[in-house]
């Protein structure tokens, strides 16, 4: 869907670009000159009847009109951020459904709006960040997790839901460290979760674990079973920040460096959806908005 609104996005602003250089270069100095040879046939014309005599059709006018605001919104969306909208819970508590994202597109390279080819590098996904990327299962889908593994590194998650990162080029997997460990005011299957702050490279932030829940280590891929990856060059390995309710690298692999949007930045609105199960209301409506979640994210 967001691939067809950049497809439509585009081929509005190139029909409409095109009226809008016609029109300033051909047509409107034609309906100047038609003005002209009548004034010369008349005399005097006032405004109103200059303007009947070459009127500006409807749809030029309309195109000159929204052109610039759709190159605008075509730039800015493209170029340097687009906003997304949190649909699930896999990153909590870090982001919570209703949570209207910034992604800052520029961040891992300028890429064009319809075949997402790199036409500028500008950067790459650090360990820590939350990146918005393509479901590499189905490109169509975007999906947004923490980059946990970089390309060369060997990811390893115990079974007491640790963390550990060998970094390119070293011998050493070292734990990531885990702190500040209390229960969360999030539940899961009725279960109080545990809430602990989790330091991964530069970047310290809060991730949730069930306590009673065992990860469903026979689903891993690419190997069943197997809970030690090696991620390929030019390949990135993700991780929700709700370790176990997160369908993430673990369970469908590793991300191309082509399939990233951009890096998430900021909550710029935040709304509830929380309402009584008898309630007539569409379950789309916001009951409320969450002023204390807007601004930037870890």
């Amino acid at each position: 869907m967001a691939n067809l609104f950049s497809l439509i996005l585009v081929v509005v602003t190139i029909v409409t670009g095109i009226v809008w250089v016609l029109d300033k270069l051909v047509w409107r100095k034609k309906r100047e000159q038609k003005v002209v040879e009548m004034v010369g046939q008349t005399q005097e014309l006032d405004e109103a009847t200059k303007a009947k005599i070459a009127p500006q059709p409807w749809w030029v006018e309309n195109s000159v009109s929204i052109f610039p605001v759709i190159a605008f919104v075509l730039i800015l969306r493209s170029f340097i951020f687009e906003p997304f909208q949190i649909p699930s819970g896999s990153m909590m508590p870090t982001l919570l459904i209703g949570d209207f994202i910034l992604v800052e597109k520029y961040a891992y390279g300028l890429k064009d709006p319809v075949w997402r080819t790199e036409l500028v590098a500008t950067g790459k996904p650090q360990r820590g960040d939350i990146a918005v990327f393509k479901y590499p299962v189905d490109p169509s889908v975007d999906y947004i997790k923490r980059v946990v593994g970089l390309p060369g590194d060997i990811v390893r998650y115990s079974s007491d839901k640790q963390i550990c990162v060998q970094a390119k080029g070293t011998d050493t997997c070292k734990p990531v460290k885990l702190s500040n460990v209390e229960q969360s005011e999030f539940f899961q299957d009725g279960i109080p979760l545990t809430e602990m702050q989790e330091h991964l490279g530069d970047v310290e932030h809060h991730i949730l674990i069930n306590p009673i829940r065992r990860d469903r280590v026979s689903a891993y891929r690419p190997r069943g079973g197997v809970n030690e990856w090696v991620v390929p060059e030019g390949h990135y390995f993700m991780m929700g920040d709700n370790r176990d309710n997160s369908a993430d690298s673990r369970y469908w692999g590793f991300v191309p460096e082509g399939n990233f949007v951009g890096k998430a930045v900021a909550i710029w609105i935040s709304f509830e959806f929380d309402r009584d199960p008898s309630s007539i209301l569409p379950s789309w409506i916001p009951t409320g908005v969450r002023f204390n979640r807007i601004g930037g994210i870890n």
